[in-house]
């Protein structure tokens, strides 16, 4: 992956945290919030986690500085790469799915319905994305800043201040509301989603020295934790303003308290306000249409040509407005489809990693078995639950996901080095 090793501590905390803060962070944050209070943190307060975890394997990412697909690929073969930019393209299209979702549900505070709102938010995320505007995407994410002080200024005019404050103190008492199983399978899906996250690994390897490297995680761990408790904090302080409507759909919630902080939809400020989630989530939802499509030419899938573009480009888009349309909360949403990457791809990158230590080497084939085993497994449930929403195996859809996708990468991965040990046949293959 090109890239240039210039960027200090605060450079690089910076590019990690704009990774993740965006309109899943804040309006899904915002929507647990309603419900669950300062505990609608939990994703949030996870990611800084992750970020913290990260530390542990920064220095190899710089060191290694290819992508996870290249790395396991040059290692293990060709179908291996190919298998986990699959599993990168398909957790995308849940992350498209949430631009989708959150662009309806900020029209719908102008009066728009929300079924047409995702058709017409499809239909141009796919125009944009196939128009040579990518620098553009840094652009859109700039008006979060504008967002994040709409916030700031939210939580003033609220008195919101002092809830804020408080937040991190009531955290671990307010998790009680969330039941075991989703605390466990958000928790878990999160953190692990950070360590072998290519969003993530992309601006590490950019660090200029190792120094920068980790100042630049810890910072970013700390911005992270102390964002995660801003969202929650404005709705629960609009609550006690009375300003939210005994009806309001959670995904409502920020927009409305953005319309209010701006004296209403139809003023000038208020525009301004909602503009500042609304272009975002156009400037996100194309940029991901690229990268999928990019994705699935750069790996050879179909031939490169300009219609296998356009119609790569158009069935991402209608895989992500299937998504959309099936709902979902916006949390959940992003994190079942990251539990199915991560349920794919933790087992082999931890065989990876155990052979980069020298402690054990498993076979190739052994770990492309585990990939592919976890993989589809996981990729089953996943589908399952968007057909089924009542199918939990384990009380959290999340949770079934890493628990049979992790479960039958590790039998695999047992099972393809009993083979390679105890068959004749597989020895006298790799002889060959």
């Amino acid at each position: 992956m090109p890239f240039t090793r210039k960027l200090d501590a605060l450079s690089l905390a910076a590019l990690l945290v704009s990774a993740h803060y965006g309109l899943g962070f804040l309006l899904g944050t915002a929507e647990k919030a309603l419900t669950l209070g300062t505990a609608g943190s939990l994703y949030a307060i996870c990611l800084g986690l992750g970020t913290i975890a990260l530390l542990f394997l920064a220095k190899f990412y710089w060191t290694r500085v290819e992508q996870i697909w290249t790395l396991l690929g040059n290692f293990y073969g060709k179908p291996v790469k190919v298998f986990i930019g699959l599993m990168s393209w398909s957790s995308l299209i849940g992350i498209e799915a949430v631009q989708m979702i959150s662009g309806a549900f900020i029209l719908k505070i102008f009066g728009v319905p929300v079924l047409p709102s995702m058709v017409g938010l499809a239909l141009l995320f796919t125009l944009v994305s196939l128009l040579p505007v990518e620098k553009v995407g840094f652009l859109f994410r700039g008006l979060l800043v504008v967002n994040f002080l709409a916030l700031l200024y939210g939580l003033w005019v609220l008195h919101g201040f002092p809830e804020y404050l408080r937040s991190p103190l009531e955290f671990v008492g307010a998790l009680q509301q969330v039941p075991l199983p989703s605390l466990i399978g958000i928790s878990v899906s999160t953190i692990l989603l950070v360590l072998i996250d290519m969003k993530y690994q992309q601006f590490v390897v950019q660090a200029k020295d190792v120094k920068s490297l980790y100042q630049g995680c810890i910072l970013a761990a700390i911005l992270l934790l102390l964002l995660a408790f801003l969202p929650s904090a404005v709705v629960v302080s609009a609550q006690h303003a009375g300003i939210l409507p005994d009806s309001i759909n959670g995904k409502e919630t920020l927009p409305l308290i953005l319309s209010w902080i701006g004296g209403g939809a139809d003023k000038p400020l208020g525009i301004v306000l909602i503009g500042s989630l609304l272009v975002p989530a156009l400037g996100v939802g194309s940029s991901i249409l690229r990268v999928q499509t990019k994705t699935i030419l750069d790996f050879n899938i179909v031939p490169v040509s300009t219609l296998n573009q356009v119609l790569a480009t158009v069935i991402n888009a209608l895989l992500a407005l299937a998504v959309a349309v099936r709902g979902g909360e916006i949390i959940n949403l992003i994190v079942c489809f990251y539990a199915a990457y991560v349920a794919a791809v933790f087992i082999p990158f931890v065989a990876y990693l155990l052979t980069q230590i020298e402690r054990y080497t498993f076979a190739v084939g052994s770990v492309r078995l585990s990939l592919v085993m976890g993989g589809i497994s996981a990729l089953t449930v996943l589908i399952l639950t968007l057909i089924n929403p009542n199918f939990a195996v384990y009380g959290s859809v999340e949770l079934d996901i890493m628990i049979i996708g992790i479960g039958f990468g590790g039998l695999g991965l047992v099972i393809g080095q009993a083979i390679e040990n105890y068959l004749p046949s597989s020895k006298v293959e790799e002889e060959l």
